[in-house]
């Protein structure tokens, strides 16, 4: 066991947050013999990694890249990235023994539990001998010699201080501001901090239609602006979840509408055609059940084509036939919002990169400050890319401490 820290001991590195980035980069700072403390607000450490992944913990890609991020400078996830690898972090996982598998596009989540990442990573820290201390506060930092932290489990000085405190989402698994507020206080600018891969809300003429389709999912293509994201969605009692609308909202901004298409791998006017001349007693709403839930194609017969409800497809005409395959391949819809951090993965912005270095991930502005993780304006889609950047970014401030 790792003894107690006192608060007359030499500490190297303090690290705030005991998250994925805060532990990967208390870990590889004690392999190289640095003394880490690591101050966690929450009762329990990892609290976002148990949760992860539906309790398996997508823990990283195959596939990774810097087209998987949004950051105001999209190159300055490379440097880290590069030099702590997702195939670093499977052969961790590997040397631990833990059974995983690969999921689509490349997503490895743990067979068993999300436990036993948590677990792999408090024995590293127990290994390199890294202190933890739980249910604590931060109450000042200054800088002065070091680093000079009040807290409400004593006062701690360290030469090193490591922000890994996260952003806003999911406040319940201990998400706050505070790592901004830290920024700010030693001169760092902030870009705007807003919910990302949330849930879309939609109110207005879908709030009845809302409530049939709740637990209704199905694969489609969806687009705003100039991005769009083939996958699964999910109809929700507030609106559309599931992987591709997550993705999705990222990119989402305020008033922009979204299009979602219901045919992605096909032409909805070419099958409608030949259905029609193969079956032309057929009904429109019989034919499209064999492609859709049927019911979304009764919500959908009710909102667009409800003088065709009883309509053979030899009486609807070829031109009424591509309107309604225009709007299953191009149906608009604007959301009235997200359902924000409360049940956001990630929080986009936060620490303007352009104030730390890519390489170590310290701050250009006050010595022997670093920022990792969540809190720096790097974000990754859904699918394990956040994970591996927090292990990336939290192994360079590692390297560097």
């Amino acid at each position: 066991m790792v003894p107690p820290v006192s608060e007359t001991q030499p500490i190297d590195v303090i690290v705030i947050g005991a998250g994925a980035a805060g532990m990967m980069c208390a870990i590889t700072a004690g392999q190289r013999r640095r003394t880490v403390l690591v101050l966690e607000r929450a009762n329990k450490v990892g609290k976002k990694i148990l949760m992860s992944g539906g309790g398996r913990c997508n823990f990283t890609n195959l596939e990774i890249s810097a087209d998987n991020y949004l950051s105001a400078n999209p190159h300055f996830c490379k440097s880290a990235l590069s030099r702590y690898t997702q195939w670093d972090f499977i052969e961790l996982v590997r040397r631990h023994g833990i059974p995983y598998h690969e999921k689509a596009d490349g997503q490895l989540f743990c067979d068993e539990s999300s436990k036993d990442i948590l677990a792999m990573l408090l024995k590293e820290c127990e290994t390199a001998g890294v202190r933890i201390i739980t249910r604590c506060e931060i109450e000042s930092v200054e800088a002065n010699g070091g680093f000079e932290l009040v807290t409400s489990r004593g006062r701690f000085h360290a030469a090193k201080l490591v922000v890994a405190s996260g952003g806003l989402s999911i406040p319940t698994l201990g998400g706050s501001g505070f790592g901004y507020k830290l920024a700010e206080q030693f001169g760092h600018h902030l870009l705007p901090r807003r919910a990302g891969l949330a849930p879309f809300v939609l109110t207005g003429e879908f709030d009845k239609q809302l409530a049939t389709l709740a637990g209704l999912s199905l694969t489609a293509r969806v687009a705003t602006g100039n991005r769009s994201f083939a996958g699964d969605i999910l109809f929700t009692h507030r609106g559309l979840s599931g992987p591709a609308m997550l993705q999705l909202s990222s990119y989402w901004q305020t008033s922009q509408p979204v299009s979602i298409n219901l045919f992605p791998e096909t032409n909805a006017l070419g099958l409608l055609r030949a259905a029609k001349k193969q079956n032309p007693r057929a009904m429109l709403h019989t034919t499209l059940g064999q492609w859709l839930p049927k019911r979304l194609v009764t919500m959908l017969a009710e909102l667009w084509w409800p003088e065709y409800e009883a309509t053979p497809l030899a009486e609807i005409t070829d031109s009424a036939l591509s309107a309604i395959a225009g709007k299953l391949q191009h149906w608009s819809l604007t959301p009235a919002g997200t359902e924000g951090y409360r049940t956001a993965e990630v929080t986009l912005g936060g620490v303007d990169t352009r104030e730390l270095s890519s390489k170590t991930m310290e701050s250009q502005l006050q010595p022997g400050l670093f920022f990792i993780g969540e809190v720096v304006d790097v974000s990754g889609h859904l699918g394990g890319y956040n994970f591996q950047w927090a292990w990336s970014s939290g192994h360079a401030a590692g390297e560097a401490v």
